[in-house]
């Protein structure tokens, strides 16, 4: 079965956005906004073909976005050509997790959770004894690019222990390092960065 024919959570954008009356564009940290949004999701999701989704914007596919903190550091890691989502190729980015599945563990929460571990696992070298906590901070929303119109972000901040260790499993595709939250605010980094990261910098340094 390819990438394209796997099963993925989808929610319905006019029960997400509430026929556009809670739209939002960029990043939204407002609690009940986003608590309302959190609460359509919960409700509405459903299982659809990753290939049908992703060219069907009436439906919204929810992301887990983790954005790893070691003290002032940020994790930020570049998608070269040999990536998955062509899209984003030569991109800079902060975040990592991907689509979710229907996993039958109880509440959304417990299925956010256990996909939100799961790509952390699939994409890292990350002792579970260098996490501290990890925390949901807004959602992320961008309808004026290609990839953003399919999607709406979780985005959580998972801080790490001072001396934490972190690699990318897949060096050879997305080579990773940690900067400084002015490094990422400097023009040459920040331009090249995915918008979804460029959104994480403009809160974090708010």
């Amino acid at each position: 079965m390819g990438k394209m024919d796997e099963q993925i959570l989808v929610a319905p954008r006019e029960a997400v956005f509430q026929s556009e009356t809670l739209t939002f564009q960029g990043l939204t940290g407002e609690q009940k906004q986003t608590d309302s949004i959190m609460k359509h999701i919960k409700e509405t999701y459903k299982e659809m073909r990753r290939g049908d989704a992703e060219e069907d914007p009436s439906f919204k596919q929810p992301i887990p976005y983790v954005v790893i903190r070691r003290g002032s550091e940020v994790f930020a890691y570049e998608r070269l050509a040999g990536g998955g989502e062509s899209r984003l190729h030569n991109k800079l980015s902060l975040g990592f997790g991907g689509h979710m599945n229907h996993i039958e563990a109880g509440s959304f929460d417990d299925v956010l959770r256990i996909n939100t571990d799961r790509e952390l696992n699939e994409e890292l070298h990350l002792a579970e004894s260098d996490k501290v906590s990890i925390q949901t901070i807004g959602l992320i929303n961008d309808d004026e690019s290609e990839v953003g119109r399919v999607h709406i972000g979780i985005l959580s901040v998972l801080d790490v222990v001072k001396h934490a260790n972190v690699e990318v499993k897949e060096t050879e595709q997305i080579p990773g390092y940690w900067m400084s939250l002015e490094q990422l605010k400097e023009k040459d980094n920040y331009d090249r960065m995915e918008t979804w990261s460029q959104y994480v910098v403009d809160l974090l340094k708010a």
